[in-house]
């Protein structure tokens, strides 16, 4: 007859891992370490998936190929653009007519900041930028969708347009005041 193993006793040191085990058969998942809400003391962290089919902005931040900075200026740009999209809405004349029917919202001081930043930044990447940036991070384009959107095709667009988004991305670090501008060391003439 087999003997019953006994229980392990509780070690509360030993981590434990809250990932998902049963993920659906189309998920695309990168793990990432966050801060862990169920932490006794400040600062500790796990590891947890989170979801980037839907997310370019998330994917490329997974496979390395921007870096925080860059990653942290994009949902920025992200955040303000859902703060500032939540203004005046149009009239549906589709909805039926309801006396005494309520008041729209006004602008909010958040609002209208975030809807500042938002010209700062369009005024700061051009117009190009401005558009490729909105494709990626508002749309959810990959690099291949934006080229395909402009009649270009190719591998070659595709890595341009991949080195513009960084490009803009880097931009609005700079903007967003996550980074400071790089002074260039004056370098002195020789005079013969």
């Amino acid at each position: 007859m087999p003997r019953a193993r006994g229980r392990k006793p509780y070690d509360p040191a030993k981590v434990h891992d809250r990932r998902a085990q049963d993920l659906p058969y189309n998920a695309e998942v990168a793990t990432v370490e966050v801060d862990d809400p169920l932490a006794l003391e400040r600062g500790e962290k796990i590891v947890a998936l989170r979801s980037v089919r839907c997310d370019p902005l998330g994917r490329l931040h997974a496979h390395r190929q921007i870096d925080d900075t860059q990653y942290r200026s994009g949902r920025i740009f992200q955040d303000d653009w859902e703060k500032a999209e939540r203004g005046p809405r149009a009239v549906d004349t589709t909805r039926e007519y309801v006396d005494g029917g309520q008041l729209r919202e006004p602008i909010t001081e958040g609002q209208r900041e975030a809807s500042l930043r938002l010209n700062r930044a369009e005024h700061e990447l051009g117009t190009d930028g401005s558009m490729l940036v909105h494709d990626v991070l508002i749309l959810g384009m990959t690099m291949e969708q934006v080229g395909e959107r402009r009649g270009l095709r190719t591998q070659r667009w595709q890595d341009y347009f991949a080195r513009r988004f960084k490009e803009c991305l880097d931009r609005l670090a700079l903007m967003y005041g996550l980074v400071t501008p790089q002074r260039v060391p004056v370098q002195h003439r020789c005079s013969s």
